[in-house]
């Protein structure tokens, strides 16, 4: 795939464009101005909350039956690995042309990468399926906030960041219904195959108000980076040999662990803010927040399905419910933090956010007690989402304070950077301990290791551990978003 390259003495297009709607000064993200756009892309964001939840409910049937439970976390992380690489590119991309090409090969990829794990006859072609998927995402996510950058005035931000967190709420709630319906009726395969279907009213929504609002360069046409685009290659690289090294628990592992630091380490450094990993005020502490957050929830999350099935005989139905009201949770703190009278107070309501992620992490495993109702896992799970909704729009809104026009792309990408980074970094660790302590072995034979007393739950509680640390150090970085 190779991206249009305008040359570097294009005339500069003037945004918006004269045929487009001009918003007044007062109307909201639902005006005449606006309402297009708005429906559009959070018709994209829709999408990718119905398949998030969708997968999240089916990936424990489909690892069993292709004989993949070792393989459970690559899975996840294979997304974020290649979505690294993608979020480069889309965020040069959509500084240099605007957003629209990488938004729409984003969503053609995406699509492809279902289709390639519905079909999968074994765990590494599922593995690459989830692959092409973080590559699709990863040019859309950070093309979605361009088009916010460009699109919407500072005031609106916060609405349509809670506007993303809201399409999530319908998902979270029908999707693990649906998904656990038709994994057990049809089989997990129509979970994957199914999705593409969705793509038609995204495409035909958004597209076209992006093109006329949003699209060209904002200013002079930034040249290309390279540089940046080999540090991103190095990146997925570095991220895929880690999480590699953390499935194979062999003293011949810490090979390509070493080399994946390696890699990871300067790319890393070169691809986020300066400043970033000793969590300097302003920009840094931002991004370093955002992958902190993100890490340590998503990854605790993507074992919690798991572990209902395995640990409590929960079917596949009943464990993705347990996750169901997180998105309605989730979707409330973002409305709370775009509240006007929240403005003043959106720092602390961060640090606020952190503090409950930290303390849903840490209850989880009590699920692990035969004594312990499930329920409690579903409140926990409530109050984190809650927690996850102010952190993650206080982190959107303030990295779009702190970007330039000419910026955005690189600096979104930055803050996804640190985000998937985090979620392959707390993944390899988790998943490692989760493997040294028998949980893939448990995992396999399911309900039936858990009658004959073969279940390993120090193995998930290895999970939240390593999880909850990530989150409890991620309080003390919310205090930092404001520059000095």
């Amino acid at each position: 795939m190779t991206s249009p390259r305008p040359r570097d003495d294009a005339p500069t297009r003037t945004l918006p464009s004269a045929e487009a709607p001009q918003p007044s000064g007062n109307e909201g993200i639902l005006g005449r101005g606006h309402r297009a756009l708005t429906v559009g892309i959070v018709s994209v964001v829709l999408l990718i909350a119905f398949e998030a939840t969708a997968v999240g409910t089916a990936m424990p049937v489909a690892a069993r039956e292709l004989d993949g439970v070792p393989l459970y976390a690559f899975a996840f992380s294979a997304y974020f690995t290649t979505s690294l690489l993608a979020m480069v590119l889309s965020g040069q991309w959509s500084d240099r042309a605007g957003p629209l090409a990488p938004l729409s090969w984003g969503i053609g990829l995406f699509a492809a990468g279902l289709v390639l794990s519905g079909t999968a006859l074994g765990m590494p072609q599922f593995v690459a399926g989830r692959a092409v998927q973080g590559l699709g995402g990863g040019l859309v996510i950070v093309a979605l906030y361009v088009v916010i950058s460009r699109a919407y005035p500072e005031r609106l931000r916060p609405a349509v960041l809670a506007a993303f967190s809201a399409a999530w709420v319908v998902p979270s709630l029908v999707g693990p219904l649906v998904s656990g319906t038709v994994t057990e009726q049809l089989g997990w395969r129509w979970v994957f195959l199914g999705m593409p279907a969705l793509i038609v009213l995204p495409l035909v929504l958004a597209l076209p108000a992006i093109r006329r609002t949003a699209s060209g360069p904002a200013g002079e046409v930034p040249p290309w980076q390279a540089r940046r685009l080999r540090l991103a290659v190095g990146l997925s690289l570095g991220a895929g040999l880690l999480q590699y090294a953390g499935q194979e628990l062999r003293w011949l592992s810490l090979v390509p662990a070493l080399a994946g630091a390696a890699l990871i380490v300067p790319a890393a450094r070169g691809l986020l803010p300066r400043g970033t990993y000793r969590a300097a005020r302003g920009l840094p502490s931002v991004v370093l927040l955002r992958g902190m957050a993100a890490g340590s929830f998503i990854a605790a999350e993507s074992f919690v399905p798991l572990m209902l099935v395995t640990e409590r005989g929960l079917t596949p139905t009943l464990a993705g419910l347990s996750l169901a009201v997180g998105g309605l949770s989730w979707a409330t703190g973002s409305w709370v933090q775009a509240r006007p009278a929240a403005v003043p107070h959106r720092d602390r309501l961060a640090v606020l956010g952190m503090v409950l992620v930290t303390a849903a992490i840490t209850a989880a495993p009590a699920v692990l007690l035969p004594a312990v109702p499930v329920w409690t896992l579903a409140a926990a799970w409530t109050f984190g989402a809650f927690g996850m909704g102010l952190v993650v729009s206080t982190t959107s809104v303030r990295l779009l304070e702190l970007s330039a026009p000419a910026d955005t792309g690189a600096n979104s990408a930055a803050l996804q950077i640190s985000d998937g980074l985090s979620n392959i970094t707390v993944l390899a660790a988790a998943g490692a301990a989760f493997a040294a302590l028998g949980g893939g072995a448990a995992a396999a034979h399911g309900a039936t290791a858990t009658a004959a007393g073969g279940s390993h739950p120090a193995a998930f509680a290895a999970v939240f551990a390593v999880a909850a640390a990530v989150a409890a150090t991620g309080v003390r970085v919310a205090g930092r978003l404001r520059a000095e």
